[in-house]
């Protein structure tokens, strides 16, 4: 059996705030207190929610209940001098701690995942047989008689006493089981690579009452939930297999289907991470997704822990964001920023539960061979349907009909949150010939009759691209970099922009490719056009593939007649540190020509010196140094015009990062020997004039 029912331990659930009795709390209080949750237990609706599972247990206690509400009633009604002994308070009290255990039960199942409930259907079973039998204890020594009660509430306390008494059993229907037992073995059929008959999937979910997709979506939902709220991995573990058999059995019997209003509406409890928008300090510049523990390497950048780690094993002993060598392999874990990060998904209501968060998706780690089976068959269906839709629209020669282009959009969309799920996804669907399919949806009159699958193709290539291999198909795919040029440039919506820039972002990861991307016109257009009239995510994607595009000169070159010196000055206030780090290395490697562009940035660099992040200010000083070297005594007589720039240079030289620290002192060096009555300068050193006689020539460092 791939899963049995010890593999479920029962939930860890906080006692509500509810079973906490004051003892403040007087006798009239606590019998409309225990009216109160008798009425709530007996409003619960379990017909129409998960407990059909256990339609007997749920409607006993539900009954029982009922009946109790009539005992609170009537005590409530005589109880006009309040009741003085302290055995029957205390009989209360113990009574409502169960009845607030008997709701909390109930809720607790009813609203959340039907596969869950079902695999442990005999331990919730056992624990409502336990509840029941703990209520007939208080029953059992009730002192009915000193309380004044008529014979017929005396009668109804003797009924409800007598029917706790007779539950000597757990009591879990046949077919419940039998539903189970089908479940498991279709399971075990997965996880062997034979494919699932239809038509028992159909049975199961039938029974289940999943129905159509936006139910599937929430029951998907429901177990990541469950795997929130659970501490064993074994348990997780199988949890995923479910998700899988959901997730396989939505796009077989339902079909794949985009988002839609309603669905939303009918699972309000948490938004899906991929419909919300995830600031981008939020995103590791690696993976490009939330940040599950993010750290910090020797340049300052942050970075999530696996993609990073995964970054240094292959070798690299570099920053990927800034190209510098690593001083050190340290990763210093980022506290303040997670914190944030945690925060932020309270807020969206995305789970962020112990030391990780799954942001929608199952942690690659976090599988069996049952769920990468499941989700390698996933995949196989939806590439064979995107397949057939593809080629159908080559032999009509007449594109996508608005029915046909519907239906690709879905199995797009089902393509797009499966590549977003984990590697092994990644892996399936790029190795099943997906990409070249997807590439050939980024045409312009694509992204004219549907933006929406524009952006969903453009998006699945992005999540596609952040394994290595992929990167490789995509880069081989015939006309693949042209077409996402297209979409940067012309994209039907920012996002397709955006997604565009950064997949390029994705690919450029990998040196040998930044050359070839860069050479493209078509490229460095669309990102200069991105970078200066895109929305702030948008130009932020896009100076972040300038960037590691200026690791090579010849594309340095297209950069600056593109005018990405103008751009970087324009982007300087928002985004500083993308900016300014642009600026430093264009001017390093992009010869006198831009340096003389990016005079004109001289005041914003002060301004960054002054008042921008430690990275900024870093990068700011060592744009000055390289302009003021290669500028002469102009550029250093523009630099010293700038009012306090002195003082905001020894601040830095105190305070400032040790790069900083370096890059500050020999700017303080270059404005003071300059002062001392330098007419000009030369590019590694300045030749300064003292007196008519006397001519010192100072070398300066090589840093």
């Amino acid at each position: 059996m791939a899963i049995s029912p010890k593999t479920f331990p029962p939930r860890k659930r906080r006692p509500s705030a509810e079973s906490l009795i004051s003892s403040k709390l007087t006798d009239l209080n606590l019998l409309h207190s225990l009216l109160h949750i008798t009425n709530q237990i007996s409003s619960l609706n379990i017909t129409t929610n998960n407990m059909f599972l256990l339609k007997r247990n749920s409607s006993s206690v539900v009954h029982k209940a009922k009946l109790l509400t009539v005992l609170f009633e009537d005590l409530i009604r005589i109880s006009t001098p309040p009741i003085c002994s302290h055995s029957i308070i205390l009989c209360f009290e113990e009574m409502y701690i169960v009845l607030d255990r008997i709701k909390s039960l109930i809720q607790d199942f009813s609203n959340g995942s039907k596969f869950s409930l079902l695999m442990q259907i005999e331990t919730v079973a056992d624990t409502f047989h336990k509840l029941t039998g703990e209520l007939s204890t208080i029953l059992d020594i009730f002192p009915v008689r000193e309380l004044g009660l008529n014979d017929d509430v005396r009668e109804l306390v003797v009924l409800v006493r007598k029917q706790c008494s007779e539950s000597k059993t757990v009591v879990v229907g046949k077919e419940e089981l039998e539903l189970r037992n089908d479940v498991v073995s279709v399971i075990e059929q997965i996880k062997n690579e034979i494919v699932p008959d239809k038509d028992k999937l159909s049975r199961i979910f039938e029974r289940l009452e999943i129905r159509d997709s936006s139910s599937c979506r929430a029951e998907i939902e429901a177990l990541e939930e469950e795997i929130q709220n659970r501490s064993e991995e074994q348990w997780k573990s199988e949890m995923v297999a479910l998700i899988g058999l959901v997730r396989y059995t939505k796009c077989v019997l339902f079909g794949a289907s985009t988002p839609s209003s309603s669905s939303t509406i009918e699972s309000p409890r948490r938004k899906q991470p991929l419909e919300v928008v995830v600031q981008a300090d939020f995103r590791c510049p690696i993976s490009l997704e939330l940040m599950r523990d993010p750290v910090v390497v020797a340049t300052g950048q942050t970075y999530d822990r696996d993609s990073i780690k995964l970054w240094m094993d292959s070798g690299h002993n570099t920053c990927p964001k800034t190209g510098q060598t690593l001083s050190h392999m340290e990763l210093i874990p980022n506290h303040a920023l997670r914190n944030m990060i945690a925060l932020w998904c309270r807020e969206q209501k995305i789970p962020f539960g112990g030391e990780s968060v799954i942001t929608g998706k199952v942690n690659g780690r976090l599988t069996n061979k049952a769920a990468l089976e499941a989700n390698r068959m996933t995949a196989a269906f939806l590439v064979d349907k995107l397949k057939f839709h593809v080629d159908l629209s080559t032999v009509s020669n007449s594109g996508f009909n608005s029915n046909s282009m519907e239906e690709l959009n879905a199995v797009v969309y089902e393509l797009r949150l499966l590549a977003k799920t984990d590697s092994d996804s990644r892996v399936c669907i790029g190795g099943l010939g997906a990409i070249p399919l997807l590439v050939r949806l980024l045409r312009y009159d694509v992204g004219l009759h549907n933006p929406s699958l524009q952006v969903n193709a453009v998006t699945t290539i992005l999540n596609l691209s952040i394994l290595e291999s992929n990167k490789t198909r995509i880069m081989d795919t015939d006309g693949a970099i042209n077409d996402i040029a297209e979409v940067l440039r012309a994209g039907a919506t920012w996002e397709a922009k955006a997604n565009a820039a950064a997949t390029f972002f994705s690919l450029t990861g990998v040196s040998a490719y930044r050359r070839r991307i860069g050479r493209k016109t078509r490229v460095v257009s669309g990102l200069i056009q991105l970078a200066r009239c895109g929305p702030d995510g948008a130009k932020r994607d896009a100076l972040q593939v300038i960037f590691n595009l200026t690791s090579d000169r010849e594309t340095v070159a297209r950069l600056v007649e593109g005018s990405v010196v103008e751009i970087a000055m324009e982007a300087m206030a928002a985004l500083p540190e993308e900016a300014v780090t642009i600026l430093e290395v264009v001017v390093k490697r992009g010869g006198l020509v831009a340096v003389a562009a990016a005079c004109m940035a001289i005041k914003k660099l002060g301004d960054v010196l002054r008042e921008g992040s430690e990275r900024a200010r870093e990068s700011a000083a060592a744009t000055l140094v390289t302009m003021c070297r290669k500028g002469g005594s102009e550029v250093v007589a523009e630099l010293a015009a700038i009012s306090g720039v002195e003082r905001v240079i020894w601040e830095l030289m105190a305070v400032g990062s040790v790069r900083g620290r370096r890059k500050a002192a020999t700017l303080l060096r270059i404005l003071r020997r300059w002062a001392a009555g330098l007419d000009g300068a030369e590019s590694e050193g300045f030749t300064t004039t003292i007196s008519s006689s006397t001519t010192v020539i100072v070398p300066t460092p090589n840093l």
